[in-house]
């Protein structure tokens, strides 16, 4: 049985962050995710686990980091968005629950760089954005692979950030959302509509969660 979704407020050195909790009554875990750069936790793919998780024994938190609660329209540097994610990580931690660190693009690469030190059990990186559109010789695969904990990389087969076959061997786990952007949005002529491409996120993702 899930709940409504609640809004908690985290003081932290770059500013108020805020988690809105989509919980469970009996919960096996918790799901911390952020958003990118470009946008905030409205993205589909948020949403979209939010809404498909809960019933599973999953508490999903989708964390809005502290320059999207203020209303800025650009993200800070990612040394100032690791400092958000650390300072909030405490509110999220419930006794006996592992947390999973999870994030879409940017908040990808914050959960990735951050996991070990924070004790998370794992990390979810939706669309992991592996290098600028066009410019593959500035790879963030370091980050990735040095997440020191298992890690899920759900990427869409036409993301401009890095398409699944650009990414290099690595003890990551990837699953692939055909002829996905970097929203994960197919488009409309492709064979899979984008309720197929949902499913499959959904469903790889909660068979990757631990049980």
């Amino acid at each position: 049985m899930t709940s409504e979704p609640k809004r908690e407020t985290v003081g932290t050195p770059a500013g108020d962050a805020r988690i809105t909790w989509y919980a469970t009554e009996r919960p096996r875990l918790v799901l911390a995710a952020g958003h990118g750069a470009g946008g905030g936790i409205e993205a589909p793919d948020l949403r979209a686990l939010a809404a498909a998780l809960p019933p599973l024994g999953v508490t999903v938190a989708l964390v809005e980091q502290p320059w999207r609660v203020a209303g800025k329209k650009l993200a800070p540097a990612p040394r100032t968005l690791d400092t958000g994610w650390r300072a909030l990580w405490p509110a999220l931690e419930r006794p006996g629950l592992p947390v999973v660190a999870g994030g879409r693009s940017a908040g990808a690469r914050v959960a990735c760089r951050t996991a070990r030190e924070l004790g998370a059990h794992s990390v979810l990186a939706l669309s992991f954005p592996l290098h600028p559109p066009g410019r593959p010789e500035k790879s963030r695969a370091a980050e990735l692979l040095e997440s020191g904990v298992p890690t899920l990389v759900v990427q869409g087969g036409h993301d401009a950030f890095g398409k699944p076959a650009e990414f290099p061997e690595g003890s990551y786990t990837l699953l692939e959302v055909p002829y996905g952007d970097h929203g994960l949005a197919v488009p409309k002529r492709a064979p899979l509509s984008q309720e197929e491409a949902q499913t499959i996120l959904t469903d790889g993702v909660a068979a990757w969660l631990p049980g």
